[in-house]
């Protein structure tokens, strides 16, 4: 039985809409998909304009007069409006374009909820805007991170902005991450939401304006909901002109990666 959406909360919203995503995500895994070039060597499939539809019906279903920021189809609805959703209906479409599973489907409410799905797992990372769960098969968890595992994400796709003064690759070949740390590279920002689950030490990405992205938005409000420390790769708070991403699992984390 489907719950009218009009009397869904925020963060129902986000879920929803992030499943609905992940469903054709899913569905259309393995298939020969249609490219549609965006230049500088990035495309999308027919997957990734099909998910970005899924979660536009339930979004205007339910907050009709809500504006979206879509990957794929830009502003939807009045650029201007109070309430703002961020869509990244396939997070690691070269990933999924040859076959392979890490990718994400990314659904926020600026400055409130949000939802990061993992089509495969079945997982759906979640924030009301204060805390944040996973919803699995088994129900709600409450996400929990922790620096354990000691492995990093690190994403290595350009551009590189902050270039000389950091580059991630230099950050791996530093004596004291090689010491404390083992990296991973990251190519979907599943690995945000890996990080507020404690599957991930912290993730670290270059870039520029990634508190407003469609690509973080999601992420970086679950980390945040979890008790992530998020900030710039100077340490700054993340903010329209912060450069690139720092989400780390706790205080300790960080301090090592910013003195790196």
């Amino acid at each position: 039985m489907i719950t009218p959406t009009s009397t869904l909360s925020d963060s129902d919203v986000a879920i929803t809409a992030a499943r609905a995503g992940a469903d054709v995500v899913r569905d259309l895994y393995g298939r020969r998909l249609t490219r549609i070039d965006k230049g500088a060597g990035d495309f999308a499939t027919a997957a990734d304009v099909a998910a970005e539809k899924a979660i536009l019906d339930i979004i205007r279903a339910a907050r009709p007069d809500d504006g979206v920021l879509g990957e794929e189809g830009g502003q939807q609805g009045a650029a201007g409006a109070a309430r703002q959703w961020r869509v990244d209906p396939l997070c690691g479409t070269l990933n999924y374009a040859v076959g392979t599973m890490l990718v994400a489907v990314n659904v926020a409410l600026r400055d409130g909820a949000a939802a990061v799905a993992d089509p495969f797992s079945g997982e759906v990372f979640c924030t009301d805007g204060e805390s944040a769960w996973v919803r699995g098969e088994g129900g709600d968890a409450r996400l929990t991170p922790t620096s354990a595992t000691r492995l990093v994400d690190v994403n290595l796709d350009p551009p590189f902005p902050s270039a000389p003064g950091f580059r991630a690759v230099g950050l791996l070949a530093h004596p004291l991450f090689v010491e404390r740390f083992r990296p991973r590279v990251a190519s979907s920002t599943l690995a945000l939401a890996w990080v507020a689950a404690g599957k991930r030490a912290a993730y670290v990405t270059d870039g520029e304006g990634l508190s407003e992205s469609v690509h973080f938005a999601a992420g970086i409000a679950v980390c945040r909901a979890a008790g992530c420390v998020v900030t710039g790769i100077d340490g700054t708070p993340i903010g329209p002109g912060t450069r690139g991403l720092v989400a780390a699992a706790d205080a300790e984390t960080h301090e090592l990666l910013m003195s790196m």
